[in-house]
């Protein structure tokens, strides 16, 4: 595999619905009243998902482009200690962020020569891994974002998803 296929498939696993939902689909048009529940046995709302998701996927960013990294303190600088965003704007502040930062990580896919190349900050870690890890993370948690959804979705009872959110949590 070269490395323009190579690229081509992490930008469509990072961007289309292929064994996941993707982000953008998962929190499109989700209900305002949704955005700070905490679910029962589930530590975080749906806000601070989106938080997370955006504060992680910027760390990796920044890890992956900029010689001068400073590493973030976990889990603090990782979590917002906010259950629910301060106001609409807060919120499509989050998501816009989420998908602007995503692009420019795929531009990084884009423009690299070598994506194994090992970083010079990074002790052996690549541009690859750091790939992986984002799709990994971001799928991770776009998935407890559909359960939660599907948990207070009208058409359907609380106890049929309950399956679904021990499988994500697991």
């Amino acid at each position: 595999m070269n490395t323009d296929t190579l690229v081509a498939s992490l930008k469509d696993m990072l961007l289309k619905p292929n064994a996941h939902v993707t982000f953008a689909d998962a929190v499109k048009k989700l209900p305002e009243e949704l955005r700070g529940v905490v679910p029962p046995d589930m530590p975080y709302s749906i806000w601070q998902l989106v938080e997370h998701i955006r504060l992680t996927q910027y760390d990796i960013l920044d890890f992956s482009r900029n010689p001068d990294y400073k590493e973030m303190e976990w889990p603090k600088d990782y979590w917002p200690k906010e259950t629910a965003p301060e106001n609409d704007a807060a919120w499509k502040h989050s998501v816009e962020q989420v998908n602007k930062d995503l692009h420019t990580f795929i531009s990084l896919l884009e423009k690299s020569k070598d994506l194994f190349a090992p970083f010079p900050h990074g002790d052996g870690q690549h541009l690859f891994r750091e790939a992986v890890l984002l799709l990994d993370h971001t799928s991770y948690h776009t998935g407890e974002i559909v359960a939660v959804r599907r948990m207070y979705s009208a058409k359907r009872c609380c106890c049929s998803i309950t399956p679904a959110i021990t499988l994500v949590r697991s």
